[in-house]
């Protein structure tokens, strides 16, 4: 054998293995355009007489949406998904039911027990890193608070679904960052003048789990981009096909969430499909999205079956992206699966490394977790953190359409990477704080300055919301005075109580911009506080009560949902009422 013959060879091996996953259903007719639209029917299974998280109502907000800048927003339920089916009439000859417009899927009424396919959650063979809650620091000690920014979203995603199977998550499936930065507030974004990609807004209130605490609400909004001027795309889909993405839950619903996403893309962007199993192969070179028909077709004949070689994968997909990279486009790797990697690059550390290497090329990343029972959710977000990426869990058509849909701007285009926040307190003014959630986030102080310090991204038009909980000078004495920082803090003159810094990089730039705003705190009441502070301080309470926290003070299900309520009266999205719903489903799980 020459030694040219053999890679030939092996690239011809590759070749027939990718054939092999996409034609995995040969004999079969290619399904038509009604049945590969119609969403999979993955329900949960709950109690008899348990009602969906606001169904009904959640359906007709659905219809009444207020559309993200450039993206059509169906007003018809699942008819508007429907693409050339067209509305209401032709998806009600396609079976589907109105209630599929709902968060959650439609729970089952004939059976307590779920069925075969759709398994509970079993807590031994899903993963979550350990978090421990971030603790109260004196201002006087240690007046610097440093982290990286978050646009997860998974978290909340995860949390809904179990409440959905009538169950308490795990402790540290909950995190408090994911579930606030979940939802949109009303934070301007820059107007059009502004250089800097978002803007920074700073609200101060009293703390409504203790009258004797202050909060402080910093929401960062950034530049929305219209459908119109996003830059072409060059997009690669690295979707698991291994034997544990069979169930419905899992491949079915990546192939119709990617297929909308599909639909959603223009004359200048690309998409290639890339898949692992046992070993990965290029089912879909680079293609214009003028040939839609057939990235569409690519996907859907798409089967699952085997083990599971993600490091393999990743390595195809960047290969593919950086061989079509569009200067001064977007280049994205979408990745998704359950994050069960048990072959090849297994270790974490070596697929964080793999993707840290990989990110360097300019290309950014997309996780997309699915499925129950299995996700590993610790591999996937710290993936995503690694690779210059965002990690959200679709648990629901309804969520992979608002994932890759309604903010398709967020998801695909990045405004700013290696976001750094670091809050300097006035000893003067605030005792002791303490951020309420990001506890994986946290970094050293001296890495704000330190432009080789990787951090997060932020996409067009995304929302980030922080909370710290703040102690009065006169109500921090748990240490006692210290004796060279207390004549600094006594000459201290200004009447503001903590300055916010913000550093970030332009996606192409690797030196970074500084942002800052000093914040003096009026002394407003809680009841005074505007709708968003509110609705984040109940979704922050709602997660530490998930949490057990040791500072959840007086907090009840029943105090969130008094908090939360006149906070969701403006619901365009029908997102916060929704949040209401899971409330009241987990305080009834919880007995409180």
């Amino acid at each position: 054998m020459s030694d040219i013959s053999l890679p030939r060879r092996l690239s011809s091996i590759v070749a027939l293995v990718a054939m092999a996953v996409v034609q995995g259903g040969c004999g079969e007719d290619q399904p038509n355009r009604a049945a590969r639209d119609q969403p999979p029917q993955v329900g949960y299974a709950a109690p008899a007489g348990t009602p969906a998280f606001a169904a009904g109502e959640l359906s007709a907000q659905a219809k009444r949406a207020a559309p993200a800048a450039g993206v059509n927003v169906p007003r018809d339920g699942y008819a508007g998904m429907m693409g050339g089916m067209g509305g209401a009439h032709e998806a009600k000859k396609a079976g589907l039911s109105a209630s599929l417009w709902s968060r959650e899927l439609p729970l089952k009424q004939k059976s307590e027990v779920p069925t075969t396919a759709e398994k509970a959650p079993q807590a031994e063979t899903e993963t979550y890193a350990a978090i421990a809650e971030n603790a109260f620091h004196q201002a006087t000690a240690e007046p610097l608070s440093t982290f990286s920014i978050d646009v997860d979203t998974a978290s909340y995603a995860n949390v809904r679904r179990y409440l959905a199977q009538n169950m308490l998550p795990p402790r540290d499936a909950v995190r408090i960052e994911e579930l606030l930065n979940y939802f949109p507030y009303d934070d301007a974004p820059p107007d059009s003048s502004s250089k800097d990609p978002f803007a920074v807004h700073v609200e101060v209130a009293g703390c409504p789990w203790n009258a004797a605490h202050r909060l402080a609400r910093v929401g960062i909004a950034a530049r929305p981009i219209d459908q119109s001027r996003r830059p072409a795309s060059n997009l690669v889909f690295l979707i698991d096909v291994s034997g544990s993405m069979q169930t419905p839950n899992k491949l079915p619903l990546v192939q119709w969430g990617l297929q909308r996403l599909v639909e959603q893309l223009g004359e200048n962007d690309q998409v290639a499909l890339v898949v692992y199993a046992g070993a990965s192969g290029l089912v879909l070179p680079s293609t214009s999205c003028l040939d839609r028909t057939r990235i569409l077709d690519a996907i859907e004949q798409l089967r699952a079956g085997g083990s599971t070689n993600g490091g393999a994968g990743i390595q195809l997909a960047y290969d593919v992206a950086v061989k079509n990279f569009l200067k001064g486009g977007t280049n994205r790797v979408i990745l998704a699966t359950d994050g069960d990697f048990n072959v090849g690059t297994t270790s974490l550390d070596q697929l964080t490394k793999l993707i840290e290497a990989k990110a360097k090329s300019g290309v950014f990343l997309s996780v997309l977790g699915f499925g129950m029972g299995n996700i590993k959710d610790a591999t996937l977000e710290r993936v995503a953190d690694k690779g210059n990426g965002h990690y959200a869990y679709i648990d629901t058509p309804r969520e992979a359409y608002k994932v890759l849909v309604e903010e398709m701007g967020s998801t695909l285009v990045t405004v700013a990477k290696d976001v750094k926040i670091q809050v300097e307190f006035n000893p003067a003014k605030v005792g002791a704080y303490r951020l309420i959630g990001y506890e994986n986030r946290i970094l050293a102080h001296q890495d704000f300055n330190d432009d080789t310090k990787d951090a997060g991204e932020v996409g067009a038009g995304h929302h980030v919301t922080a909370l710290y909980e703040l102690v009065p000078p006169d109500g921090a004495n748990r240490i006692d005075p210290l004796k060279y920082t207390k004549a600094a803090a006594s000459g201290n003159a200004s009447d503001e109580s903590f300055t916010v810094k913000l550093r970030y990089k332009p996606p192409a730039d690797d030196t970074s911009r500084l942002m800052e705003i000093g914040v003096t705190d009026p002394g407003r009441t809680f009841a005074d506080a505007s709708a968003d502070l509110k609705f984040a301080a109940a979704v922050a309470g709602f997660g530490m009560l998930l949490r057990d926290s040791a500072n959840k003070g007086t907090l009840t299900y029943a105090g969130v949902l008094e908090i939360a309520g006149p906070a969701a009266a403006r619901d365009p999205g029908g997102y916060r009422r929704e949040f209401l719903a899971g409330v009241q489903r987990a305080r009834g799980l919880a007995g409180r």
